[in-house]
């Protein structure tokens, strides 16, 4: 992890690069994958499986067997706390549903607003040595919350066509049953363009790599909705003198671990602190199974002395990132100076593998800067939003002749006539 001492403030935006493919490498193998699928539907989706995870099968839907199955391999304890995690996750979206609220801005006027679910959604959740079973709860939980009609789950298998058992418990306790054993690209693309097997969703959700990251803004662009440009894992700290090094060193290496392309920064105005959590760091590291992972992605990352908080913020907000840690005093009213980031952690005990997990907030984040323009995955993100008018004829005769100016003033006659033929027949 390379330390920087007081960069000037033109070196920031570089410092607030990420690890990336090159475009020119991603870009054409990722619309190769998408473009064998949408022609070849199954068949491009099974060579694809055995290229990259080596499982051979024709047909890649779960069995209601499976999925029975795989309950008896979790642990009692592990079933506790996905069930804790699934209330709490749960309470915190219900609230975010709307009521439908009617105003009427002027006499015989009346306008509102009706939140209609999307009514089939796409999950990717990704497999392999980390399989994100809590990615379920936080996409699956919101959609239900929602009311969405069909919900398609693709995940990898491994060369046995096995899918990690504590994946299919959490997709049933969320209520999924369609569930496919795709990874990849390759998954992207069923769920866009369709197959025999999977059904064409309307909007696809779910972290991933950058193959991923570029199969869903590249189905965006051919009309699939996506939940939001979600790339690798990132995470950024602002410490000061009251920060726990041990705390902060823990939560860099809960970030480093996810994988070799995630990146960490940790901002300070005292190169003190900065060297104790450095050297935290490199003692907790070796307790780590995923060591070799966490060292890769801390290659990519950066222990940055800032001149004060003040500018430890500015940073932070310019750098607009997944998920902010504050381990400051007076990090709550510090809070109030964030104005970009994913999901932001207020003191020395709000560890971000909380907001991971089970305290409620969803965990599914915009990276790369783009919480700079996007919001985190909510009951929003399922939903779309369908305005309502209707207009009495008094209704009409208070805004028409504004409606009449208005379309006369843009040059569209047509606009103007569909009103002015109602107020003459009013008239007579």
């Amino acid at each position: 992890m390379k330390t920087i001492l007081y960069p000037n403030i033109d070196e920031w935006k570089s410092l607030s690069n990420r690890p990336t493919i090159s475009d020119d490498l991603l870009a054409p193998k990722v619309l190769k994958i998408l473009k064998d699928v949408k022609t070849n539907g199954d068949a491009a989706i099974n060579f694809y499986n055995q290229k990259f995870d080596n499982f051979n099968d024709v047909n890649f839907e779960v069995t209601a067997e499976e999925v029975e199955l795989a309950a008896q391999f979790i642990p009692q304890k592990l079933k506790d706390a996905i069930e804790l995690a699934y209330e709490n996750i749960y309470a915190f979206h219900h609230i975010q549903k709307k009521k439908e609220v009617r105003i009427s801005p002027k006499p015989g006027v009346t306008c509102w607003q009706k939140a209609t679910a999307i009514e089939k959604v796409g999950l990717y959740i990704p497999g392999g040595s980390a399989p994100l079973f809590s990615t379920i709860l936080m996409l699956g939980i919101p959609a239900k919350i929602a009311g969405c009609k069909e919900i398609i789950l693709c995940t990898p298998a491994n060369e046995f066509g096995k899918i990690n058992p504590t994946i299919l418990y959490a997709a049933r306790r969320v209520g999924i049953t369609k569930i496919y054993k795709i990874g990849g690209a390759q998954a992207i693309a069923a769920m866009a363009y369709g197959t025999l097997q999977v059904d064409k969703v309307s909007k696809i959700f779910g972290p991933g790599n950058q193959y991923v990251t570029k199969a869903k803004e590249q189905v965006q662009m051919d009309g699939t909705a996506i939940d939001m440009p979600a790339g690798p894992s990132e995470l950024l700290i602002i410490a000061d003198e009251t920060c726990n090094p041990k705390f902060v060193a823990a939560d860099l290496l809960s970030q480093a671990e996810h994988g070799a392309d995630s990146q960490v920064i940790l901002l300070s105005p005292l190169q003190t602190i900065v060297e104790r959590c450095l050297k935290e760091i490199n003692l907790q590291i070796s307790e780590l199974p995923r060591q070799n992972t966490a060292k890769l992605a801390l290659s990519n990352s950066k222990a940055i002395v800032l001149e004060n908080l003040k500018d430890c913020f500015k940073f932070s907000n310019n750098y607009a990132p997944e998920h902010l840690i504050i381990a400051c005093k007076n990090a709550e009213m510090l809070a109030e100076t964030v104005i970009t980031a994913g999901s932001v952690f207020i003191g020395n005990y709000s560890c971000e593998s909380a907001g991971d997990y089970a305290s409620g907030t969803n965990h599914t984040l915009p990276t790369n800067g783009y919480a700079a323009s996007y919001s985190g995955v909510s009951v929003d993100s399922f939903v779309k939003q369908i305005t309502f008018q209707k207009i009495s004829p008094a209704g009409l005769q208070t805004i028409g002749p504004a409606i009449e100016t208005m379309a006369e003033a843009e040059g569209l006659t047509g606009h103007k006539n569909a009103v002015t033929i109602r107020l003459n027949t009013l008239d007579i």
